[in-house]
């Protein structure tokens, strides 16, 4: 390859419905490209939205429809059209930084022995405005991310970038798993190759507002026990020493946590301000998440415990007792 050849990545993209934020991450794309580097955008839609393939071809986009539901089946309608030398990923209301890209690059021509690159994200509110700082801090310098993984790291799939053959050596996401399908995608990686980190801010990642999304934090969660259960007891390459049930208990804990802490919060901070029947909802979502975690924090003198007794008895005052939800 001579030093004028672009290099060629493939951008995949699933979307939904989403026109307007679909148009500002293509935008966020395009804004990288230059005489060192090119993107052959794939976007894969499962949506019914008819202005989406407008959007796409004014970004010289490929387009595919499926009517399949989950992002996993729009994905890899687009994964599988993918010709380029590496393979790049982002969500369809999300947006890429000027610094994505070309460091990964560099750094899997640095690192021959890595299949793939993550880098740090930036979660936003719905306003773009940042909250909070980037993330991860950083990765196991010897490229094994697995057991990081699987302890409840979710990286960020707009954030890494993958060697082109990642499709042909692992196959295309689950199209079963409605939830984090991309997290199971990339903990097959994780299982046999070694991983690497560019330590700098390269996707901005859409949030939410929060407690709006009950139902999908519930949902999500099944298919994260469900990826868990898939991966903590298969065997890797080269054999290391499997898991021991400590090990695999406190992977868990990390892997659900995030459901857990969230469903808790959302109980105290709903029965505090009153709303009783959203905070019981929040209770019985932490319990379904770990139910011997929330059982011990209802015996507890705990924030939590005021929670449930404030939305039982229905006073405000019992919620603001003292307790600690952490």
């Amino acid at each position: 390859m001579t030093a004028t050849t672009p290099r060629r990545v493939s951008v995949i993209i699933g979307t939904r419905d989403r026109p307007v934020l679909l148009r500002e991450a293509l935008a966020s794309i395009r804004a990288l490209e230059g005489p060192d580097l090119t993107f052959e955008i794939l976007v894969g839609d499962n949506g019914t939205t008819p202005e989406t393939p407008t959007v796409v071809a004014e970004f010289s986009g490929i387009y595919a429809k499926t009517d399949k539901n989950g992002c996993a089946a729009a994905r890899n309608l687009a994964m599988r059209r993918a010709t380029g030398e590496f393979i790049a990923f982002l969500d369809d209301d999300d947006l890429w930084t000027p610094q994505h890209i070309r460091p990964h690059i560099a750094f899997l021509d640095a690192h021959p022995d890595h299949e793939a690159v993550f880098s740090q994200i930036v979660s936003t509110n719905t306003l773009r405005q940042p909250i909070g700082e980037p993330w991860p801090g950083a990765l196991p310098s010897d490229g094994d991310v697995f057991d990081m993984m699987l302890s409840g790291y979710f990286p960020q799939v707009g954030g890494s970038v993958f060697r082109g053959n990642a499709v042909a050596k692992y196959g295309l996401m689950d199209e079963s798993l409605i939830g984090d399908s991309d997290w199971d995608w990339q903990l097959r990686i994780a299982r046999n190759d070694r991983i690497g980190l560019v330590k700098m801010p390269c996707v901005l990642f859409r949030q939410r507002d929060p407690g709006s999304f009950d139902q999908l934090q519930r949902t999500r969660q099944k298919y994260t026990k469900r990826i868990f259960r898939r991966h903590a007891f298969l065997s890797r390459q080269p054999p290391l020493e499997r898991l021991t049930a400590r090990k695999v208990y406190r992977a868990y804990l990390g892997s659900v946590w995030q459901y857990f802490d969230y469903f808790c919060g959302q109980a105290v901070k709903r029965s505090t301000a009153g709303e009783f029947k959203g905070a019981r909802h929040a209770l019985f979502g932490a319990f379904v998440t770990l139910p011997h975690v929330t059982a011990v924090r209802l015996i507890r003198p705990t924030a939590l415990r005021a929670a449930l007794l404030a939305s039982v008895l229905r006073n405000r005052n019992l919620a603001t007792k003292e307790g600690n939800v952490g």
